[in-house]
């Protein structure tokens, strides 16, 4: 038996590295989600909430408190929102 592989990664690479592309920026793109939805009274939620190795960081103590809807302004948290933004970006880009 015997069988030859052709190369398709002409076809495969692009897709990829577009793919690939696309994940690279959800980190940003979630951070930005998180905070649009972060209530803003002083804007001290908001100006203390980083990404940092990819990670969104809530610096300040009333972070939970704010995530539970505590705010009016954000009855959904931030956490919530911020993941099915995430699950429907990952859709985008995988059915591209």
């Amino acid at each position: 038996m015997s069988f030859k592989l052709t190369r398709t990664s002409s076809k495969i690479n692009p897709k990829l590295r577009r793919i690939q592309s696309e994940l690279d920026k959800l980190p940003a793109q979630a951070a930005f989600k998180f905070k649009s939805v972060t209530p803003r009274r002083t804007g001290n939620a908001r100006r203390k909430t980083v990404l940092k190795n990819k990670v969104i960081i809530a610096n300040y103590h009333y972070a939970t408190k704010l995530n539970e809807g505590y705010s009016k302004q954000a009855p959904r948290g931030m956490v919530e929102p911020t993941m099915a933004f995430i699950r429907q970006r990952v859709k985008q880009i995988m059915g591209k």
